[in-house]
C-alpha cells in the first residue's frame, strides 16, 4: 500500500464552517505514507460554490500540476467544490478522489434550516445552495471523469438533525445522498459527520483507496453496492 518514490500530491479540502485544522490528522497520515500534501483553506461563508472552486481550488491544482497524478481528499462541501471544478476541467491520469460524507444529492438538513437567520449567518451563501430541491447546486452538476471513492458515515451526534433525514445518516447527510453515479467504490463506516476525519478506520481507508483504487475490506465488514 506504500506510494511510489515519486508520490503524487494530495490536496485536502475541508467542509463547511470548518478550517484546515480539521484535516490535520489526515495530512499527518499522508505525509507519513510519503505523499506531498497541500491542506488548503477557504472561507465557506463568503462566496458561492462556483466562486470558491475557482478562487481557492483551481489555483492550487494548477500549481501542483507537474505531470504526476494529483489526488484529492475532501470532506462534505469540499467534495462539491471538486465536482464543480471538474465540470470544465480534468485531473492528470492516475489521479484519485476520496470524498468523505459528500452531500452529492443535497442535504435534507439544509432543506429545513436554510431559512433560519442563525443558519444563514453561520453558513453564508453556500449554505443556501446545498438543499435537495431544484435550486440546489448539486442538481446542476453533471458526471465527472475521475476515480472516486466515497466514505459515508452512519452514526450521529446530532439527533435533532437526524430526525429530519430519511434512512441512515451521519447527523448531517444521509448515506444515500453521499452516493455518486460512476463512483469506483463506496463504503459505510460507523462514524459521525463532524468527527469523520479523526476516525482511524476512515483514515486507513483513505490510504487504501489512494494507493489501490479501492477500499480495504476485512471479512465480515459491511460492504455496499456501487
Amino acid at each position: 500500500m506504500a506510494p511510489t518514490p515519486l508520490a503524487p500530491t494530495v490536496v485536502l479540502l475541508h467542509g463547511m464552517a470548518q478550517t484546515p485544522l480539521s484535516m490535520v490528522p489526515l495530512a499527518h497520515d499522508l505525509r507519513r505514507a510519503g505523499y506531498r500534501v497541500r491542506n488548503i483553506g477557504y472561507p465557506t461563508r463568503s462566496h458561492d460554490v462556483a466562486t470558491l472552486a475557482d478562487r481557492y481550488l483551481a489555483p492550487v491544482l494548477a500549481d501542483v500540476a507537474d505531470g504526476q497524478p494529483v489526488h484529492l481528499v475532501t470532506h462534505s462541501l469540499g467534495g462539491i467544490l471538486v465536482r464543480q471544478h471538474l465540470q470544465t476541467r480534468s485531473l492528470p491520469p492516475g489521479s484519485r478522489i476520496v470524498m468523505l460524507a459528500p452531500p452529492n444529492h443535497g442535504s435534507e438538513v439544509a432543506d429545513h434550516v436554510r431559512g433560519w437567520p442563525i443558519y444563514r449567518w453561520i453558513m453564508g451563501e453556500v449554505g443556501q445552495q446545498l438543499g435537495t430541491g431544484p435550486d440546489g447546486v448539486v442538481r446542476r452538476l453533471g458526471p465527472i471523469d475521475a476515480e472516486v471513492g466515497i466514505i459515508a458515515g452512519n452514526r450521529s451526534i446530532q439527533p435533532w438533525f437526524s430526525w429530519l433525514i430519511p434512512g441512515e445518516d451521519d447527523g448531517a447527510v444521509s448515506v444515500d445522498s453521499t452516493r455518486l453515479d460512476g463512483m469506483r467504490d463506496f463504503i459505510v463506516v460507523a462514524t459521525s459527520h463532524t468527527l469523520m476525519m479523526f476516525n482511524a478506520e476512515v483514515r486507513a481507508q483513505v490510504l487504501c483507496f489512494l494507493a489501490d483504487g479501492h477500499f480495504c475490506r476485512n471479512h465480515g465488514q459491511r460492504e455496499t453496492g456501487r
